[in-house]
């Protein structure tokens, strides 16, 4: 009674999920190389280091940005290989209203500080929009916080159906359990089409089984914030967006702090080789800097030894935008176990532990594993249906010549 309830269970919220999770596998595997594509498609907005050629630091990469537009000033940025991307904010006029802006973003040569283009999120050429728009389908279906939680909720119940088909394919009855159990690993070629697709639902599910885990909560995390830290909080210790936010938020937001970028940067520097030193880390470059007017903070972020990712950062403070003292720090790893668990999940779900290339392609394949579980799975719902249909339609056809005889 048990299993023929999780099988209804398993078909039913398999076929409401499907849909988006071909979206988000179909979009997820384009992601994994979002940064390659992006330059193929957008070649003009990136920048080859020569021999030799240094990036610059990030203080004058943020002076270079408010020169080309005096009327913003920089929000979060990076120094990347080949550009630097910084949104844009706008000042207030004397009338206290945002100067109107012809960009939201500037591209720089982060070696040159030389201006690659500009662009509006609202008139941004196909090129420039196309992996950000593959990007808002995966995480919000191009719906906004709606479409994020939509997502979010069929997260959630992918996360639980994934022990739901677990349980599935485990043997019934009794006597030898792995030998049974090793079939429901395999695929039979040579059977026909169901059996096939049964095979590769069963087994895709099974061998993948750790990733589907790992995708599902992970995707909680990203869309259904409230439940991910609720369920974390009470498995670990774990600090929430909340309590950081609340802790730094201002009354009054600072837009004129009295440190200047430049003051900032050698402030982060400072803070983090000490922060090395106490927690016996290496600072391999410094990565990216913003600031923050509700918090009145500098953010300062470095790439280094104990990073999880190798592409955005890991490790980084806060300092405030007065004083020069450090506000909040950030680490991987070693603070609250929730949040180093929350880091490896960003990791994993973003194809990027330490740049390792066969994971990064790994992710990439299992966005069509994903694919190929709901297809799988609708034709499976699809042909039993079919053969349901066809034996009410016998069964009705042969009662209707038996009362013909009667």
């Amino acid at each position: 009674m048990i299993h023929r309830y999780f099988v209804w269970l398993h078909r039913w919220t398999g076929l409401l999920m499907a849909a988006f999770l071909i979206l988000v596998g179909l979009t997820g595997t384009l992601l994994a190389f979002r940064a390659k594509i992006d330059r193929l498609l957008n070649p003009q907005f990136h920048a080859d280091a020569k021999p030799g050629q240094k990036a610059l630091d990030l203080a004058t990469l943020a002076e270079r940005a408010e020169a080309y537009m005096p009327h913003a000033f920089p929000g979060y940025f990076s120094i990347e290989s080949d550009q630097t991307v910084i949104a844009m904010r706008p000042r207030n006029d004397s009338t206290g209203k945002p100067y109107p802006l012809d960009a939201e973003h500037i591209f720089l040569n982060p070696y040159t500080g030389e201006e690659l283009g500009r662009c509006c999120d609202s008139n941004a050429s196909w090129r420039l929009q196309f992996m950000p728009f593959i990007y808002q389908l995966h995480t919000a279906i191009a719906m906004g916080n709606t479409g994020a939680l939509i997502l979010g909720i069929v997260a959630l119940v992918w996360t639980l159906d994934c022990f739901v088909g677990f349980y599935l394919t485990l043997p019934r009855g009794k006597g030898g359990f792995w030998s049974r159990w090793k079939y429901a690993w395999n695929v039979k070629w040579s059977a026909n089409a169901f059996r096939v697709n049964f095979d590769l639902h069963r087994a895709g599910g099974l061998w993948f089984w750790a990733l589907l885990f790992v995708f599902a909560w992970s995707s909680v995390m990203l869309s259904l914030r409230p439940v991910y830290e609720r369920v974390t909080k009470t498995v670990f210790d774990y600090q929430t967006d909340e309590e950081q936010f609340a802790s730094a938020t201002l009354p009054q937001p600072l837009d004129h702090p009295k440190l200047n970028w430049r003051e900032a940067e050698a402030a982060g520097e400072r803070l983090t080789a000490e922060l090395a030193a106490h927690h016996g880390f290496s600072i391999t470059r410094p990565y990216g800097m913003a600031y923050i007017p509700e918090f009145g903070v500098y953010t300062y972020d470095v790439r280094a030894s104990n990073d999880i990712r190798g592409h955005g950062w890991d490790t980084g403070v806060w300092i405030d935008g007065n004083t020069g003292a450090m506000r909040q720090v950030f680490l991987p790893s070693g603070q609250h176990a929730g949040n180093t668990v929350s880091t490896w999940l960003w990791g994993l779900h973003y194809g990027d532990i330490r740049d390792f290339l066969p994971y990064r392609i790994l992710v990439a394949f299992f966005g069509l594993v994903l694919t190929m579980l709901s297809v799988t799975g609708i034709y499976i719902w699809w042909k039993k249906r079919r053969t349901q249909q066809l034996s009410v339609s016998r069964r009705r056809l042969v009662e209707a010549e038996g009362s013909k005889v009667a």
